[in-house]
């Protein structure tokens, strides 16, 4: 209608959008909006067309208000009597406010019966399905049988050959499991499959000849990609997951948040999760991300220590009735989990990775890479006299939704002649964390933007470090 809030649209736009659309090989025209015989002759046009199809319908905001039609304050402001009399009257329009006449409540149930004959023969087809059950279960949102012996088998083995890696990688084994188990799986990245390690032997590409496939090269399209995502989880019977980079989670954060207000599991992958990604720079690191997703309610952030804890957020995300998102690093972390158990303790989102061996006079806070730091710090701690418990916080958003008493005995008293220091570690912004940590405790972190050098030559720089949390800790006992 040519008008935004501020006048017309050429006071900041004078793109011809038919254009603009044709140059990139669309079908496009222009009708009268207010002429259902128009439209409804494009609509048909259009279902014959081999193109994509823009039909622009010009059409006058406001239409029929005597003084507001086709005007900026017409498209937010409140009418009032004269203005709505004005409307009724150009639109012939005499009934009272909310009264629907007969003859269009028949023709919408005219048209609403017209489905009734398909449905019956589909609910027919439906019934007499080999896999009508398994088909249910899907579109109600329901995992197959097995997921969870899955993820306890891959856990298992991860314990019994440990090793460094990237806990990107620990995702995209994870997913090989976890694809091969669950075909409604659907993946994707926005161009950085290989970084995010989001394709499996399981996922083959859709593509544009065979839609058969289960991954989808999204291009660089963040924001495009996180809203269909949403389209699917909305539709029902699949489960969508792409990746990026964290740092360009702000391009998805729309769509991402519409995740959360609408209460659908969407997972979102984002590796490269801190400074540690090194040379890329201040630009590609994220600092302020992980507590910027924590702030949105009902979205659920893993960030996992090593390859069990991984698998665990894995099966956590797929068991939540919302999004959630994977925060991953680049670089390699040492296996905190040592023994297997097939409780998933990161469905808590924290518990104690490692007690203390004397008598303890802090708690270790950490989430990710940084519980590397915080078990080094704590054999540190000990060797001196210090008793120090590991706490590992997978998952903030989980743990916020336990009980009082399970968070007061992860975390350990806070007051009293028993209270525990808390020193909280994450190669992040500070924001979320106090609290946790109360008014005596310290946080180990990140207070401004990164740099370009190497990932260790960083931590250093910045003071996230294992001494960094021992003098923390000694400081504060």
């Amino acid at each position: 209608n040519a008008v935004t809030i501020d006048g017309a649209t050429g006071l900041s736009d004078n793109t011809d959008q038919l254009q603009r659309f044709a140059a990139s090989g669309w079908a496009v025209s222009r009708v009268d909006g207010h002429d259902p015989a128009a439209v409804a002759a494009a609509l048909t046009a259009a279902q014959t067309s081999d193109k994509p199809v823009l039909i622009a319908c010009k059409t006058i905001i406001g239409f029929g208000a005597p003084k507001l039609a086709g005007t900026g304050p017409a498209h937010g402001g409140p009418y009032g009597k004269d203005e709505t009399a004005g409307v009724k009257t150009s639109l012939k329009w005499t009934y009272d406010p909310f009264h629907v006449p007969d003859e269009i409540v028949a023709e919408w149930r005219k048209i609403g019966a017209r489905g009734a004959a398909p449905h019956a023969e589909w609910a027919k087809r439906l019934s007499a399905h080999a896999d009508r059950a398994a088909f249910e279960a899907a579109i109600s949102g329901q995992l197959p049988e097995g997921v969870a012996a899955a993820i306890n088998a891959h856990k298992q083995k991860l314990v019994e050959a440990p090793k460094a890696d990237g806990t990107r990688k620990w995702s995209g084994a994870a997913l090989e499991v976890l694809t091969r188990t669950i075909p409604e799986m659907v993946g994707g990245s926005a161009d950085l499959t290989g970084s995010n390690n989001t394709r499996t032997a399981s996922t083959p590409a859709l593509t544009s000849p065979s839609y058969a496939g289960r991954y989808i090269h999204y291009g660089v399209r963040e924001h495009a990609m996180a809203a269909a995502m949403n389209g699917m989880a909305l539709h029902g019977g699949l489960i969508p997951y792409s990746g990026t980079f964290l740092v360009f989670s702000d391009y998805s954060r729309p769509a991402i948040r519409l995740g959360a207000l609408m209460g659908i599991r969407v997972i979102h992958v984002m590796t490269h999760d801190s400074i540690g990604v090194g040379e890329d720079g201040p630009t590609h690191q994220p600092v302020e991300h992980v507590a910027s997703l924590r702030a949105i309610p009902d979205l659920l952030v893993f960030r996992p220590a090593d390859g069990v804890e991984t698998a665990e957020c894995w099966e956590a995300a797929l068991a939540a009735k919302g999004p959630s998102v994977m925060v991953l690093t680049r670089q390699n972390v040492a296996p905190a989990r040592t023994a297997h158990t097939d409780e998933n303790l990161c469905a808590k989102g924290g518990y104690v990775l490692k007690p203390a061996s004397r008598p303890e006079k802090v708690a270790l806070l950490a989430t990710g890479s940084e519980v590397e730091l915080a078990l080094a710090a704590q054999a540190k701690l000990e060797a001196g006299g210090i008793g120090a418990r590991v706490v590992s916080l997978p998952c903030i958003d989980l743990f916020e939704q336990q009980t009082e008493a399970y968070r007061a005995a992860v975390l350990g008293p806070s007051a009293g002649d028993g209270r525990l220091v808390r020193i909280a570690a994450e190669a992040g912004v500070r924001d979320g964390w106090d609290r946790w940590i109360g008014e005596t405790g310290a946080f180990i972190g990140m207070t401004g933007f990164g740099a370009s050098a190497p990932y260790k030559t960083l931590f250093e720089k910045f003071g996230i470090t294992t001494d960094a949390i021992v003098t923390a800790a000694r400081a504060r006992v």
